[in-house]
């Protein structure tokens, strides 16, 4: 039996359930509940973000079940007058992959970067991953870079300010 038809969303600022939808399909599939649980936007940032220029989040839904997705952002680029797309996150429910998801949100984010003027989509991949590895592989051209974190320091709150 063929697996079930999905149909692809982008998300506007009317989208905020499906938005908490995808950051529950986040959640499980990289084993993050927590951070994708724990402390949520409330309703007025998640509609900005969905209503920004910057921000692209695509669903797929079999039905009304948002089995997969992915959050990227617009990075207007300073040296040329066109941009760059970075896939932050995509995941596929467990129960969903191997059906062409994952592989059909990123043509239909392609077809948006060209909307958006973009010249290239990119994400990144953690060592180990091999099934992300291996789609990445199968759709664009691999760079090995380093990745740094750059920790910000904390500021002091009102309460702590000393006078």
């Amino acid at each position: 039996m063929p697996p079930a038809p999905f149909s692809l969303t982008r998300l506007t600022p009317d989208d905020t359930v499906l938005m908490h939808a995808l950051l529950t399909v986040f959640g499980e599939a990289f084993n993050e509940v927590e951070t994708y649980g724990a402390a949520r936007p409330g309703q007025a940032y998640m509609e900005r973000l969905l209503g920004s220029d910057t921000f692209i989040a695509l669903v797929a839904r079999k039905g009304d079940e948002v089995v997969g997705g992915l959050a990227a952002y617009v990075l207007h680029k300073f040296e040329q007058a066109r941009s760059e797309i970075y896939i932050y996150d995509l995941a596929v429910g467990k129960a969903h992959r191997r059906q062409g998801i994952a592989t059909a949100l990123i043509e239909h984010l392609q077809s948006l970067a060209a909307q958006h003027g973009a010249y290239v989509v990119f994400v990144q991949a953690d060592h180990g991953d091999t099934p992300a590895i291996e789609l990445y592989t199968k759709l664009g051209k691999r760079e090995d870079v380093l990745h740094f974190d750059i920790a910000v320091p904390l500021q002091p709150g009102p309460s702590s300010r000393h006078r």
